[in-house]
């Protein structure tokens, strides 16, 4: 497992809260375990008082994809550090993979975490992930999805920087949204322009029409 995988987990967790839309899908034992994937093993440690410290790292990760989203590199490298001070990992090489069919290991190097809860673990994994796509591609690689009211987060990996949005779904309401208001800015261009064609005409008081002149 390549140690980028691991920043997944943070995306996935932040996710889980639209707080401009006053949604929580993080309200169960179930739901925290669902953020584990394939991992069964760290999902079964799950317990309900998980919810709430759930919760709680997700704050503190939303709040480094908002500071890398504002530019404040300093803050979201100072925000991720404390993460990582408080939820540490241990890189092992792991081999469970096989490179051909004499059984030679794929070696790569895995982060094996020993928590004493399963928020623990998760965090650990998370912030470590993060931290490894933050260094290796930058801080404004960290975004927040510019499709309001969504925000979501998102991992830019495109080649030129270019990411703005979390899905292909944000993208395109964006977009249809952005045509749209073209489209009234454009239709109202010719009653402006003809109001103020009408105001530049001549007219005399009480809308009489002038006198002719004198030869």
């Amino acid at each position: 497992m390549e140690l980028a995988y691991y920043s997944d987990y943070a995306v996935r967790l932040v996710n889980t809260e639209e707080p401009a839309r006053g949604k929580d899908a993080l309200t169960s034992v179930e739901a925290v375990r669902d953020l584990f994937g394939g991992n069964q093993s760290a999902a079964r440690r799950a317990a309900d008082a998980d919810v709430t410290r759930f919760r709680s790292v997700r704050a503190r990760l939303r709040a480094v994809f908002e500071s890398a989203d504002k530019g404040d590199e300093t803050l979201a490298v100072d925000l991720l550090n404390s993460l990582l001070l408080e939820f540490p990992v241990s890189p092992q090489i792991s081999g469970h993979d096989f490179r051909d069919d004499d059984g030679r290991p794929l070696w790569h190097m895995h982060l094996a975490d020993h928590p004493s809860n399963a928020t623990a673990g998760y965090a650990a994994i998370a912030a470590m992930g993060l931290a490894f796509h933050l260094t290796e591609y930058g801080v404004d690689r960290l975004g927040l999805c510019e499709a309001a009211p969504c925000r979501n987060a998102y991992l830019d990996t495109s080649t030129n920087r270019s990411r703005r949005y979390c899905s292909d779904r944000c993208a395109t309401r964006a977009n249809v949204a952005a045509y749209r208001a073209r489209k009234r800015r454009e239709a109202a261009l010719p009653e402006k322009t003809g109001l103020a064609a009408d105001s530049a005409q001549p007219s005399s008081a009480h809308g009489e029409r002038p006198a002719p002149r004198g030869r």
